[in-house]
């Protein structure tokens, strides 16, 4: 039986609201975003000033391609933070599913970062404690929705998810294999038809139809956003944040948020073995500064209190986060367990299935 969608209540609702700015920053968060233009890289200089408590130690952050100019940006606020005062960062960056791996095989990690749930969950309970999403937002940093990037112009006019699977669209979207934002981004098709009031055939229908126009399929969502900067393709089917974002570095390319879409919801902890400065880090992410960085660079926040104002690369920056007309959570669909055996499973799932048909 199909689990029943939730429509407008539940944590779906919530972001739906973000839709109109809040009001006035505070000082702390306009001096916190003030501070985005910097990139720490691999190894941020200590801030000026008195030494801070955690002064000398390095956080070694693991995670996700997609959000690395947010955590740069949040490392550069972080530092002019009393906590944050002689604190360094390493960097590590790829797709989700590798670097959960990686830090289960033994990699350094203070602070994880990963496009979905089961990623973190791998590292419970030998790395990552049993109650990192013990939280008010059950471990989650940030938000987005899966959108449609198109060429500038966008010369095929593509309004929505029924188009991609014209004659001659050609598709990019990373590998679900190694990507967590695959799985979002495949998810969103093919509930689309559901949402519509189609069946599950009709929806698998669907989905035949996408994977016989895709023409690259990347490792991750950064390097899927990559081949089409390049100029594979006619349409990337991405992050909001990743569109934003690479029209922010210049990039030419429009985006569709299409009326039916998937809330993108993900997840970061610190590990076992982490320092004080790497706490005090996710503190500060969590933070109402640290949620305007990150809806500075073009993620939905989850703190419903942070101050979202204007955003560049955003198709109304003064309103950057539309309301989605059909939003669909992954609670709706019962989970990432259910999920992942349903749709992903390597042998019978319903995506494994149709990719190999489609070649």
């Amino acid at each position: 039986m199909k689990p029943t969608r939730l429509g407008s209540t539940g944590r779906g609702a919530r972001v739906l609201r973000r839709g109109v700015p809040l009001i006035a920053a505070g000082a702390a968060v306009a001096l916190a975003v003030a501070a985005c233009g910097g990139s720490s890289g691999g190894g941020s200089a200590a801030a000026s000033g008195t030494p801070g408590p955690n002064a000398g130690q390095t956080v070694a952050i693991v995670g996700y391609s997609v959000p690395k100019p947010a955590y740069d940006a949040l490392e550069a606020a972080f530092l002019k933070t009393d906590a944050g005062k002689g604190v360094k960062f390493s960097e590590t960056f790829g797709a989700s599913g590798t670097e959960s791996k990686a830090v289960a095989a033994g990699q350094k990690a203070d602070f994880v970062a990963f496009s979905l749930d089961p990623d973190m969950t791998r590292l419970v309970p030998k790395f990552v404690a049993s109650g990192w999403n013990s939280d008010p937002n059950k471990g989650q940093i940030s938000d987005s929705v899966v959108v449609i990037a198109v060429r500038k112009g966008n010369p095929l006019h593509i309004t929505g998810w029924d188009d991609l699977i014209k004659p001659g669209v050609k598709i990019v979207t990373p590998d679900p294999a190694s990507s967590g934002s695959a799985k979002w981004n495949i998810l969103a098709a093919y509930e689309h038809i559901i949402a519509e009031g189609g069946t599950d055939a009709d929806a698998q229908a669907y989905l035949t139809s996408f994977f016989k126009n895709v023409v690259s399929k990347p490792s991750s969502g950064a390097d899927a956003t990559t081949t089409f900067t390049q100029g594979t393709g006619d349409v990337l089917i991405s992050y909001e944040n990743e569109a934003i974002g690479a029209r922010q570095k210049g990039t030419s390319l429009d985006y569709v948020v299409p009326k039916e879409s998937f809330l993108i919801e993900n997840p970061v902890a610190v590990t076992l073995t982490a320092n004080s400065a790497a706490k005090a880090f996710l503190d500060f992410a969590r933070s109402d500064a640290g949620q305007a960085i990150f809806a500075s660079k073009g993620f939905r926040p989850v703190d419903t209190n942070a101050t979202i104002g204007t955003v560049a690369g955003a198709n109304d920056p003064s309103k950057p986060f539309p309301t989605v007309a059909k939003l669909t959570t992954i609670a709706d669909l019962g989970g990432w367990s259910k999920v992942n055996k349903e749709f992903f499973d390597a042998d019978n799932g319903i995506v494994t299935k149709i990719e190999n048909a489609t070649g």
